[in-house]
């Protein structure tokens, strides 16, 4: 793994979303209920900016709802929850030290890994 730090914890609202723009891909750092997330900033049904959505709970996940459709994908998984969203986002694994938030964008989180031969 190789988690790289991408923002101060005080820079993510609560609950909200920050965009960071990394040179391989764009994410969004989410904060919800004292959790902190990290996913593709990218709607997969209309390619725009998760980070400018709301985030909340829906269906009894924690969420993040693209501002342009009203599709929620789960922050945990990247699944949507509702339509017209039919494909997931790529999500990462995050760690919090101190007051540094750190991502993994070499691992993506939202397909099951493959079986090794």
């Amino acid at each position: 793994m190789a988690f790289e730090r991408v923002c101060a914890l005080s820079d993510v609202p609560e609950p909200g979303a920050l965009r960071v723009e990394l040179d391989d891909v764009d994410i969004a750092v989410v904060r919800f209920e004292g959790e902190i997330y990290a996913l593709e900033d990218v709607c997969s049904h209309a390619e725009v900016p998760l980070s400018e959505g709301e985030v909340e709970e829906f269906k009894g996940a924690p969420t993040i709802e693209c501002w342009l459709h009203g599709s929620c994908f789960d922050l945990r998984s990247g699944a949507p929850i509702n339509p017209p969203a039919t494909e997931p986002v790529p999500v990462y694994p995050v760690r919090v030290e101190g007051e540094d938030v750190y991502v993994d964008v070499s691992v993506d989180d939202s397909l099951p890994a493959a079986a090794s031969n």
